[in-house]
């Protein structure tokens, strides 16, 4: 059982409360949700504040800080005490290469997921219409128009794809985008886009294109062809051995 009751902002309540329903461990939860009331960079209280305002053995309440700690939430600072960082994409992209190092999680099975993640944003964009991430997927085509390096292409790629992330305007897939972007921005590496260029300017242009005129079918339409290009360089930069990520056409409605 909690002692003191939590502080927590009136509109986090119930959703940190939600989620904390959700772990196994209710202290944990309990712990971020008190946390979390704070700004990233403040200290935490100290040992015996949480412990008390917790209910729980400060030996408890190590625990849970060190679970936090190599999360990336919290940080210790020698001679300073703990800090706020809060969770980062890129913390949880080193989580991801982990798992993918000691357990069957593929790249091809991380590949697939940002497929379904990009093709919803990429539709969401075309109903929200947030005129300055469309100037920033404009920029990021022109650049792949203007620019035969390859490196410069593949800076332009990453740009591109980060933008229609942020068109759709959902924090959710930003967020997840994020996470998966770091561990997935080498499967493309920037020898194979400088040698299929041309390519590489019709997919984005034609998402661009679809996402000005608000046509959610031709977007995800674009998507759709994007991945399987995609797909198609990484076979025939792997020697044609790849897994089979991509999914079947999905209904542009869903």
């Amino acid at each position: 059982m909690s002692g003191q009751p939590l502080e927590t902002e009136p509109s986090d309540f119930s959703q940190h409360r939600f989620l904390t329903n959700l772990l196994e461990d209710k202290a944990l939860g309990e712990l971020v949700t008190l946390l979390l009331a704070k700004e990233p960079g403040q200290q935490i209280p100290s040992e015996r504040e949480l412990a008390e305002t917790l209910g729980i053995s400060r030996t408890a309440l190590r625990d849970r800080i060190s679970r936090l700690v190599a999360l990336g939430i919290l940080q210790r600072r020698e001679r300073e005490g703990t800090f706020l960082t809060g969770i980062q994409p890129d913390s949880i992209s080193d989580t991801l290469i982990l798992s993918l190092m000691s357990s069957q999680l593929t790249i091809d099975s991380l590949i697939s997921v940002r497929f379904a993640l990009e093709r919803h944003a990429g539709m969401v964009a075309c109903d929200l219409r947030d005129e300055q991430a469309l100037e920033d997927l404009a920029k990021a085509v022109q650049r792949m128009r203007d620019s035969d390096d390859g490196r410069e292409l593949f800076e332009a790629d990453n740009d591109f794809h980060r933008a229609l992330f942020r068109a759709s305007g959902s924090e959710g897939l930003i967020f997840f985008s994020q996470m998966l972007h770091s561990v997935l921005r080498g499967t493309v590496r920037y020898i194979a886009l400088e040698h299929d260029r041309e390519m590489l300017r019709k997919v984005h242009g034609d998402v661009l294109e679809a996402v000005q005129n608000q046509d959610r079918e031709a977007a995800a339409a674009a998507i759709d062809s994007h991945f399987a290009w995609l797909e198609t360089l990484r076979a025939s930069d792997t020697g044609g051995a790849t897994e089979g990520w991509l999914p079947k056409a999905m209904d542009p409605r869903d």
